[in-house]
């Protein structure tokens, strides 16, 4: 593949200085430098998770991006040891298929967090366990800014520290990982229970269609 490598960049934190965001920024700003195409989602004004409001311009932005992407970086603040809601939301806004399109399956996935003490790995954990629940390849490396107040200049760039090159680093890897594994992942999601599905009902169904088909069957037996 001869294209830049085209990137999502996902921050979970809607404050107007949200350090989640600034490290997201700085990421994305560094994968450019480094060849990539690059798309920040602004997740101001997504709704919480509802099947009946799929068509929002929120809602249809995020998955849009996310089928264009062909990775994503998640950036989050840990919050009571975990990630914040305002994170997983957009998450739950991403099926894992609509029929034949998969928003996020191959696609690779880097992880970090910002922390208001000391450092942690909460959520740097809790993301990497998500990525494999959405069937995302996950990068080895990851960064944790401790005391992320402490990081930032006024005008919201990393300052030269150790926590900014373990940013570089993990870009850096990210870039590679994500070149290697793009050539590989129409292969990774090509499965035997999906061929047989499409042989059998001409198409892949969604999710919605399996789980009415089995209501159906619940109600002939009955």
């Amino acid at each position: 593949m001869d294209h830049k490598p085209r990137v999502l960049v996902l921050h979970g934190s809607l404050r107007e200085r949200s350090f989640s965001r600034l490290l997201a920024f700085e990421t994305a700003r560094l994968l450019e430098a480094m060849g990539c195409d690059v798309r920040c989602y602004d997740p101001t004004g997504l709704p919480v998770r509802d099947p009946t409001i799929e068509d929002h311009p929120k809602v249809v932005e995020l998955r849009a991006l996310s089928e264009w992407s062909e990775g994503h970086v998640w950036s989050s603040p840990e919050m009571h040891g975990c990630i914040t809601g305002a994170f997983k939301n957009q998450i739950d806004w991403l099926p894992l298929n609509t029929g034949s399109v998969r928003p996020t399956q191959g696609r690779t996935c880097v992880v970090m967090q910002v922390n208001g003490g000391s450092q942690s790995f909460n959520a740097v954990n809790e993301l990497r366990r998500l990525a494999r629940w959405m069937r995302m390849p996950c990068c080895t490396n990851q960064s944790s800014v401790a005391k992320a107040w402490q990081e930032f200049d006024d005008d919201g760039r990393m300052k030269p520290s150790g926590f900014r090159d373990r940013v570089v680093d993990v870009a850096e890897e990210y870039v590679k990982f994500t070149k290697i594994m793009r050539e590989y992942a129409d292969d990774l999601n090509d499965r035997y229970s999906e061929r047989y599905e499409t042989a059998e009902k001409g198409r892949l169904l969604t999710q919605a269609e399996k789980e009415a088909a089995k209501e159906k069957e619940k109600m002939r037996s009955k």
